[in-house]
Parts: structure tokens; sequence; C-alpha cells
């Protein structure tokens, strides 16, 4: 007999969803690198921004302040753009050999001597390192913190830092909707062209330098002086 629609319902249930399905409407993200704006600061740098890691469940991980990272509760708002990776071809750690059922499957105790390391493994361990971090806007922030999970979970062959990850969300990100875009980029608008109208060239001027300083220095710490910055 053919599969009624309730048969087909049940096995969603347990666990033959699409594992890499999104869902912002629940703030799901499987597998993804997400962004958010910055109040004030990515208005005036619009490439700026807040990250965070999701785990196999689409659940975001964001390191949002000194020893702490927060779990399903992304800080500074929804997300507004996100990368997904492909596990299979861009990273060499597992996914979980089954779905989830809920959060149990992420909070289970497993033998980790039996299978190899999975996505949430690496990302668990990432968690626990940061949990004993102090942050700094400069030094150890949010970009520190998906960097050094890209780099555990072996992303495109690692070599993650924050100034590679920055420049592959600005470049490669995609808008969770059209509504989140305009939503990220009105404020800017707004705020240039009333600078603009209001102070001509020297808010302009004042915009590229905030720009070129604040790029300078993530540049020249995770280039030149590789210490400055933690991953």
């Amino acid at each position: 007999m053919g599969e009624t629609e309730t048969d087909s319902e049940h096995r969603m249930m347990i666990g033959f969803a699409d594992p890499m399905k999104i869902d912002p409407g629940r703030d799901r993200f499987p597998f993804c690198i997400v962004w958010t704006p910055l109040p004030f600061i990515s208005w005036l740098v619009p490439f700026i921004g807040h990250v965070g890691i999701c785990r196999e469940d689409g659940v975001i991980l964001d390191f949002a302040g000194p020893n702490f990272v927060c779990v399903d509760n992304f800080a500074f708002g929804a997300v507004a753009r996100y990368i997904q990776i492909n596990k299979e071809k861009e990273s060499s750690i597992s996914s979980g050999s089954r779905m989830f059922d809920g959060e149990s499957r992420y909070d289970e105790q497993e033998d980790t001597h039996e299978k190899e390391p999975t996505w949430d493994d690496a990302l668990r361990k990432g968690i626990q390192e940061y949990q004993h971090h102090s942050y700094n806007i400069f030094t150890c922030n949010c970009h520190s913190f998906v960097a050094n999970n890209l780099n555990r979970l072996a992303v495109r062959s690692g070599g993650w830092n924050v100034v590679n990850l920055a420049a592959l969300v600005f470049l490669k990100g995609r808008w969770v909707t059209k509504t989140a875009m305009v939503k990220s980029l009105l404020p800017t608008v707004i705020i240039y062209a009333l600078g603009i109208l209001l102070g001509g060239w020297t808010f302009i001027v004042s915009c590229s330098i905030l720009a070129v300083l604040l790029t300078g220095w993530f540049i020249m710490a995770t280039y030149c002086f590789k210490n400055l910055i933690q991953l």
C-alpha cells in the first residue's frame, strides 16, 4: 500500500527530515556560519558584524562576552546572512549518524573511542575552550570563536582567521530574506544620506578613516603580529 500523509508526517517527526534544511522562523541554520549587524558600528562600517556557527541541528552558538558562549540565543538580533557549509565536501569531520530527537542528541554522553569525532563534538570542544576566554573586540571576539571552530572542523583545509572569515561572510553570505537585507542596510543608507547632507566630505572622510583603521588593525594583527588575535 502507498504511504499515507500521516505516515509521511510521522517519518519526518522521528528523524527523516532533511538535515540541511534551514528554518529562519525557528532560528535553525544547520552547518552554517551566521551573521547579524552590530548596532552603530555596522551602520558606519557595514562589513563589520556579529558572527556565530551552528550545530548539526541548526542551533546557533556565538561568543558574546567574557567566558560566555550563547546557545540558541543569537546576540544582537536575528540572523541576517548565512553561509551553509557542505559538510561532505568542505569538512573532514563527519556529521552525526542520525537525526536529532529534539535537543537530546547534543546532550548525550557518547563513547568517542568507538566512533569518529562529529561536527558537534568539535563545536563542543570549541565551547569548552572559549568558556575560559576573556572577550575583547580587538583581540578575542566572535570572529575568533568561529574561526577557531572552522579550523577544528578542518573546513576547506583550515587556515581560518578573523580576516578571511569576515571577507567570506561579506562576499559570499546569503541574505535570509529581502526584509533582513533591508533592515540591515537601511540604517546605513539613512546615516550616510544625513551625514553627507549635513557634513559633506568631512563625514565621508571620517567614515573612511574609521573603516581603514579597523581593517588595518585586524590585517596587521592577523598577518604581522600573529599572537595578538586569539583563535
